[in-house]
């Protein structure tokens, strides 16, 4: 075959090794299996889907983070012996490591070493974990707005509608002295309320600074053994390793003294435990509200209970105020969680089902001024 000389030719051939940096931007998980199952390589999005590291997924197959009776070894013997790729959608991957994902799997021979196949698992929940996201915010941001009107457009008139009550006091029998004592009890009832609501106002934000989470965790962890966690087993799987977080430590406490709490209330009556974690992974990113900027949000912290679980019937509002499963309850506690967190750049995200339910802060490191990105 002749080369048409007038086409520029290009003068090196692309390396291997130029298409690491694109793999690892891709948010799919991505696999260069051998026959037999052994991987040979593995982008970022799949270290961060397995919860392993690159050498741990050579040095075990994908036997050892796969079923065995997965459809995923049958997709990728079909696609060995049509030497075709082969996709299938609406996959079940579950495992006790990583835990039950909906996917979609692709398997693709590599023409050039038909003994090596590339996978490529696709995430149906990202899509979905954007989504929920994106209605975090806009509930935390509805609670700030709803928060400053109440300040400012309800205390002022209860605050009239109250002392009339005390002024009528005077001049009514003892037996109508009991309806203003109800106006009195009611309106403070409410101011009560909005003085608890107030903390979502927008504030001139405190400086910011180093913070070791492990100290917040530890901090908050002797709170709850000392009141409502009193008796209950709290187990820590922490990363020592990890860098600190740009943030403001006392509304940090309120993030994980909330979570923890909430955790304590819904774990099992007769084995109650809740898991604290800390992760460092590089891998996950998301975009700046306002900006084409992505931030890397790699400081994971999670905390476990082995509770009933969340209702599905509140899932999707989780976050939202005023959404509560205690009888007692306000509803405002994770709305004011997902502000704070939303205010330090991070996202929240919760998996639910009986027996193990986590909330997982995902947030920023601190980097120090000149420091690569």
């Amino acid at each position: 075959m002749t080369v048409d000389q007038s086409i520029p030719q290009p003068e090196t051939e692309t390396r291997p090794t130029d298409a690491i940096p694109v793999l690892n931007a891709l948010a799919d998980a991505i696999l260069v299996i051998r026959r037999g199952g052994a991987i040979t390589y593995a982008n970022l999005a799949a270290e961060q889907f397995f919860d392993t590291s690159l050498a741990q997924l050579r040095r075990h197959g994908l036997d050892h983070y796969v079923p065995a009776d997965s459809p995923i070894f049958a997709l990728i013997e079909q696609a060995f012996a049509s030497d075709k790729a082969v996709r299938e959608f609406g996959l079940t991957l579950e495992t006790p490591r990583i835990g039950r994902h909906f996917v979609t799997v692709q398997a693709a021979p590599i023409v050039e070493d038909p003994d090596t196949m590339v996978l490529s698992i696709q995430a149906q929940g990202i899509a979905r974990k954007i989504d929920r996201q994106l209605t975090h915010r806009g509930a935390a941001r509805s609670v700030t707005a709803m928060a400053s009107m109440l300040a400012h457009e309800v205390k002022n008139p209860l605050s009239g509608i109250r002392g009339a009550a005390q002024l009528l006091e005077g001049a009514l029998s003892a037996e109508d002295r009991s309806l203003t004592k109800l106006i009195c009890d009611e309106t403070d009832r409410i101011v009560e309320l909005i003085d608890r609501m107030e903390v979502f106002a927008d504030r001139p934000p405190k400086p910011r600074e180093p913070v070791n989470i492990h100290q917040v965790l530890d901090h908050v962890k002797m709170i709850a053994q000392a009141g409502f966690a009193k008796g209950m087993r709290i187990r820590e799987e922490y990363d020592p390793s990890l860098p600190p977080v740009l943030g403001d430590r006392d509304r940090l406490i309120q993030v994980f003294l909330n979570l923890i709490k909430n955790a304590a209330e819904a774990a099992s009556r007769d084995n109650a435990e809740i898991v604290l974690a800390t992760a460092f992974k590089p891998g996950v990113r998301i975009a700046v509200p306002g900006s084409d900027r992505r931030v890397q949000l790699p400081l994971v912290v999670s905390v476990q209970d082995n509770g009933e679980g969340i209702p599905e019937d509140i899932r999707a509002h989780l976050f939202d105020p005023f959404v509560t499963t205690k009888s007692k309850g306000t509803g405002l506690g994770l709305a004011l969680v997902a502000k704070i967190v939303d205010d330090h750049g991070g996202v929240i995200e919760f998996a639910s089902e009986r027996g193990r339910t986590v909330f997982t802060v995902m947030l920023p490191v601190f980097r120090p001024e000149g420091a690569p990105k």
